[in-house]
């Protein structure tokens, strides 16, 4: 009896015979990658998308900072300060502008507030207010003997004539700028503006009166 021989698959090589592929290591370590540690970056993603909303720097309620990290001063919540004021001159539109543009949001530990005044140039700070007015009229005391104070390089002109405030007038600049402040506050103040005058209004020769 003769006996058909049959033809055998042949497996390819390094396959075995039944035409299922070999278990291969590489590809089963990329599927326990994708199948467990994917899911777990996802996870982290969210909570830090959560935590960065809610509770990280920057976010809608947060104060604004600089770039130290450090809380940029806000004016106070206080109403505006009616501030009175002399007429407008040439000199104090030319001199004026550059003083109250460098003028800090923070004086003295003190935040700024808002003033309602007829002249652009009055800022004040704080409650009891400080006071500036750039631009105002010679002071009636400032005479050739007049004792006058010097402050981080500022000539001020000092009256304590109202019990209630003192009023400190830089005398050695194109404009004259007054400072006024409660009874019971010290120098500093006009210390801080010092180099503020310094830095936007030239010192020029101090003109007395008489």
């Amino acid at each position: 009896m003769l006996t058909e021989d049959r033809p055998v698959d042949a497996a390819a090589p390094g396959q075995p015979a039944g035409g299922r592929r070999p278990d291969d290591p590489l590809r089963r370590a990329a599927l326990w990658v994708t199948a467990v540690v994917l899911p777990v970056v996802v996870v982290l993603l969210v909570l830090v998308r959560v935590v960065g909303d809610d509770g990280a720097p920057g976010g809608a309620d947060d104060p604004v900072a600089d770039v130290e990290g450090a809380p940029v001063p806000q004016r106070a919540d206080l109403p505006p300060l009616p501030v009175a004021v002399p007429p407008v001159t040439p000199e104090a539109e030319a001199a004026c502008p550059a003083l109250v543009a460098a003028l800090p949001l923070e004086l003295a530990g003190e935040p700024s507030r808002r003033v309602e005044s007829d002249s652009p140039f009055a800022y004040a700070w704080g409650e009891p207010p400080i006071v500036l007015v750039c631009g105002v009229d010679r002071p009636a005391g400032l005479e050739p003997t007049s004792p006058l104070i010097q402050i981080n390089g500022v000539n001020w002109l000092v009256d304590t004539d109202d019990p209630g405030a003192i009023v400190w007038t830089a005398v050695d600049r194109p404009v004259y700028v007054q400072v006024t402040v409660s009874a019971d506050t010290d120098s500093a103040p006009v210390t801080a503006l010092g180099p503020v005058i310094n830095d936007t209004l030239p010192v020029q020769e101090v003109r007395p009166g008489g």
